[in-house]
């Protein structure tokens, strides 16, 4: 049963319409961030946000697993470190085109994520998304990039 199974608010998205025809995007394979300190990236992404022992690790480039995405393909979140590359011209927040990304997490988790956020010294700001039931925690990684966790919450937070 999916989340949109047991809702009956008719103002909620409804997640079941997506395409699903021969080639329709299935889910999200792959995120991956271009950084500048792979080691400090790498501890927080693996030790603050939670993801774990990374199930690649390179001389330029981390994969942290992230659970199948779709037909036995794993999801990643991928940093690479192109600091070496002919051409490169750093990293520029100001021209990036990301505003933020989302790693899901267990609505009974929330709390425990909260404090255990906290006591590595992140910042957190907190917002409710009425419209699809969502609770959501943002903070910034070494880098500034912004990072959301987040859990369906039929009950409002």
């Amino acid at each position: 049963m999916t989340d949109s199974d047991t809702r009956t608010d008719s103002s909620l998205p409804d997640f079941d319409g997506r395409p699903n025809g021969p080639g329709a995007v299935r889910a999200l394979g792959e995120f991956a961030l271009r950084v500048e300190d792979l080691p400090a990236m790498q501890a927080f992404y693996r030790d603050v946000v939670g993801l774990g022992d990374p199930i690649g690790d390179f001389d330029t480039s981390t994969f942290f697993g992230l659970g199948e995405s779709h037909a036995g393909h794993e999801a990643v979140f991928v940093l690479f470190d192109q600091t070496d590359t002919d051409g490169y011209d750093g990293i520029d927040s100001e021209k990036t085109t990301i505003d933020h990304f989302a790693f899901s997490i267990d609505a009974d988790d929330f709390d425990a994520e909260v404090e255990r956020l906290r006591s590595h010294g992140v910042e957190l700001n907190f917002t409710y998304h009425e419209w699809v039931e969502w609770r959501s925690m943002y903070f910034s990684d070494p880098e500034g990039n912004r990072v959301e966790l987040v859990c369906f919450d039929a009950d409002g937070g």
